[in-house]
């Protein structure tokens, strides 16, 4: 799952990940201790449009050529001159070509390798207020609106809020770099870090499209919540968005790998029982703890052709069984953890215990891993760590860092990271089928489009009550925007058990069954008193039909909110219980 943490994320962690790897951790990592794409195609649209008229001043027009280009090389900055839209000096171009609603960027540059590109559009902002951005993967309770922050880290998208509208500048989804803005009182900064691995790419003859910048103007009388999910759902052309609503279980946050073919058929018993009979029937996930290799010589991990012996070794007779009591299963996966035994040719350069997604003979194990699943009966699948197996950190530690220098891929420097993520991603899609797929841990802007769910924040909690606080109600706030427009948006679960007072895990489940998105919970069989199983009855009968995204109230000025508009009514929460919060 992800890393814990308690207390506020420092800054300094962003810039410092050896620091930040000393935090005190909770969570999956420790149970797996030292254990070891899609190439989108950006729509090629040509077409004349006819350019909004600026409705504030502090609405920047980046759909037309910037400024400024300057690109980042093994041993200087190279500011480019301009003529018209392309930009050039020695053997590096950079095109800035307008398409319908965006411009596209694209990098040539046959002989000098190239680090990243920025772009600058120079304009007099300093009426903004108030500025929000997206994460890399997933929140770690670390979202909020800020003011001007001019060396701050907004990946993939901004949002400037100036007292009364909301303007947005963003790029499109499965970009070919890993995109990120900055923006200061004169003006917006977009960096395209195109690194293939830590070193810089070496692109020869091809031209790389690197990515699709578009912005939106805001309305007056819209709110900026509306505003920027009215963005999210102009960034990604074509989302993947199920049929019904999905909910169910997953019994990570109960059982945290200590589970058995006992336990997830009795967990799949639980809510088929608790949910409503409708056709929409509910998920019954296993979490981390299925698989071989939990012993103390870690000799099976990274296989998954079986089950360990708590689940008898037989994985499609658990699936039949859940099946069985009227659930739809699914299971989690961990697609770049080396085997033992792999060869050292199939290992990343940067860490061992890393399969590299570049070489073709993991790609044929990851495609054969998933269809066996598949050919199981497994009807979702959730994906897990990828990011952080090949950058080798988390989300709050990448910063504008990204990894660290130095290593490569095995297939070369010719790709960016992005490029090989999309590939990563498009060989777990078609492998996969039609079923589900949760992507925990993934790049989110890279996975809208091409799975179905997306983890927007870091792990809940079954034990902690500040956690889930933390971490559920500041990611459902701050990314709610995404659900429906990227993706069924995945705010993590409800942890039902001993350990956390119901009268405070009622009022997560209550936000998250009316918000629209996603709702799963981890059920302990201790904790299902009868007070328990009238909420969840309810809640999971919300949850499974269809409802307006939740909308946070006053979101600009807190990074917990706790009033919010559900199923059109005005609702409060009290998440710190009259208490204040304490040290976290």
């Amino acid at each position: 799952m992800t890393p814990a943490f308690r207390g506020d994320v420092n800054p300094v962690l962003a810039s410092d990940p050896d620091r930040a790897a000393n935090l005190g951790m909770t969570s999956r990592r420790n149970f797996l201790g030292q254990t070891a794409a899609l190439g989108l195609a950006l729509p090629a649209i040509r077409v004349a449009t006819v350019m909004p008229r600026q409705r504030s001043g502090t609405f920047v027009d980046i759909r037309r050529p910037p400024d400024l280009v300057v690109v980042q090389t093994d041993s200087a900055d190279l500011r480019l001159a301009t003529t018209g839209g392309r930009f050039e000096n020695a053997d590096v171009r950079v095109d800035a070509e307008t398409i319908a609603d965006a411009l596209r960027i694209s990098l040539t540059a046959p002989r000098t390798p190239i680090k990243r590109v920025h772009l600058r559009w120079k304009s007099n902002i300093d009426a903004v207020r108030l500025i929000v951005g997206d994460a890399w993967e997933r929140g770690y309770g670390d979202l909020e609106w800020r003011g001007f922050v001019p060396d701050r880290v907004m990946p993939w998208y901004a949002a400037t809020f100036d007292g009364s509208t909301t303007h947005a500048y963003g790029v499109r989804t499965g970009a070919n770099a890993m995109c990120f803005w900055q923006l200061d009182p004169g003006g917006v900064s977009l960096w395209a870090d195109v690194r293939s691995g830590g070193v810089a790419l070496q692109l020869g003859e091809r031209t790389l499209t690197v990515a699709d910048a578009t912005c939106r103007a805001g309305h007056a009388g819209e709110s900026s919540f509306a505003a920027l999910r009215a963005f999210c759902k102009q960034m990604c052309l074509n989302p993947r968005i199920p049929r019904e609503p999905i909910y169910g279980s997953n019994d990570w946050y109960w059982a945290y790998g200590k589970n058995s073919r006992a336990s997830v058929v009795q967990d799949a018993r639980n809510i088929v029982s608790l949910s409503p009979t409708s056709t929409n029937r509910p998920y019954a996930v296993i979490d981390d703890g299925w698989q071989p290799g939990r012993g103390a010589d870690k000799s099976g991990a990274g296989m998954w052709e079986a089950g360990n012996e708590k689940f008898g070794g037989d994985m499609q007779l658990v699936a039949t069984e859940m099946k069985r009591e009227g659930a739809r299963p699914g299971i989690w996966y961990r697609p770049l953890q080396a085997p033992v035994k792999a060869p050292d040719s199939w290992r990343l350069s940067r860490e061992k215990n890393v399969l590299d997604p570049t070489v073709a003979d993991v790609a044929d194990k990851i495609s054969n891993d998933i269809s066996r699943i598949r050919g199981w009966g497994y009807e979702l699948l959730k994906h897990d760590y990828s990011t952080f197996d090949i950058y080798g950190r988390w989300g709050f530690q990448m910063g504008s860092a990204m990894t660290r220098d130095g290593w490569s891929f095995a297939s070369g420097r010719g790709k960016t990271t992005a490029e090989v993520v999309n590939e990563l991603y498009k060989t777990i899609r078609t492998a996969a089928g039609d079923m589900a797929i949760i992507g925990c841990n993934t790049v989110s802007h890279l996975s809208a489009g091409v799975f179905e769910i997306c983890r927007i924040g870091d792990d809940t909690s079954g034990a902690e009550w500040s956690r889930t606080r933390k971490m559920g109600v500041n990611t459902l706030a701050f990314r709610g925007v995404q659900h429906g427009a990227f993706y069924v948006a995945d705010p993590d679960c409800v942890g039902v058990t001993n350990a956390i007072p119901w009268s405070l895990n009622r009022q997560w489940l209550d936000l998250l069954a009316s918000s629209g998105t996603m709702l799963f919970v981890s059920l302990d069989p201790s904790a299902l008193g009868a007070e328990q199983k009238r909420d969840l009855t309810a809640a999971l009968a919300l949850a499974a039909r269809t409802h307006p995204v939740g909308e946070p109230i006053g979101w600009e000025h807190t990074a917990w909110p706790t009033s919010w508009k559900l199923i059109g009514k005005e609702r409060r929460f009290d998440w710190t219980g009259g208490e204040g919060a304490g040290p976290g």
